[in-house]
């Protein structure tokens, strides 16, 4: 036994953090490679796991991963709270923008401020969750508009180039950068926006913020659970 665990569950484990999107049908000999231990450990363990439903080992005498994990997996992601998923990237953004950050939904007419994060800054852009805004101005706004509306060509530019920027649109002293957000099944969810003062929101700060915001729903698409 380790300091902390149980070597042959750690062991166990290892195997299985092998399998990757890409590597998703394995060898003996890649899982022996892989983790460094003995074809005879591999064996060993692989035949437990195999027994429990976390592996599977075909007539092609190739291992892949088993039922189990999928069970698990889909339990884990009913567990998951979106709102705790949410307030966690809006912190990680602000964290990193030193700008406000929130996340905005469509209601109607209008689209509403469900969660946000303000600037640490003395001098910033202040939003107030629940706080309902237009449809047809903003960063957010543009996002939200053409992902419920699909049909609308006008939208197109914005739906391919997956993001949006406004300058001063809603309020002249405010630029924002919005990206859609996705669950794990594909489904439109909602806008993550990053805004401040224009005169300091340049386009080498709209720059990184856009590409955390991209990295951030990236992210949290892998995450966020189908509704029902």
């Amino acid at each position: 036994m380790s300091r902390q665990g149980v070597d042959s569950v750690e062991r166990a484990l290892s195997l299985l953090k092998v399998f990757t999107n890409e590597r998703s049908v394995l060898s003996l000999t890649d899982l022996a490679t892989a983790t460094g231990l003995y074809k005879s450990t591999v064996l060993r363990l692989t035949t437990s796991l195999e027994t429990c439903g976390f592996m599977q080992r075909g007539d092609d005498r190739l291992y892949r991963l088993g039922p189990e994990l999928w069970r698990l997996g889909l339990a884990s992601r009913r567990d998951i709270n979106l709102e705790e998923l949410i307030r966690r990237s809006l912190a990680s953004l602000v964290k990193s923008t030193q700008e406000t950050a929130s996340f905005y939904v469509r209601e109607g007419a209008e689209r509403v401020c469900l969660y946000r994060e303000n600037s640490p800054r003395a001098v910033r852009h202040h939003l107030d969750e629940g706080q309902r805004l237009p449809l047809d101005r903003g960063a957010a706004a543009r996002i939200l508009m053409a992902w419920s509306e699909p049909d609308r060509a006008e939208l197109q530019n914005i739906r391919d180039a997956g993001i949006a920027v406004s300058l001063g649109e809603r309020d002249p002293e405010v630029s924002a950068v919005a990206v859609p957000v996705f669950d794990i099944g594909g489904g439109f969810r909602g806008a993550l926006s990053v805004s401040a003062l224009l005169t300091r929101f340049d386009d080498v700060q709209r720059s990184a913020a856009s590409k955390l915001l991209r990295e951030t729903a990236a992210v949290l698409s892998t995450h966020i659970p189908v509704p029902g």
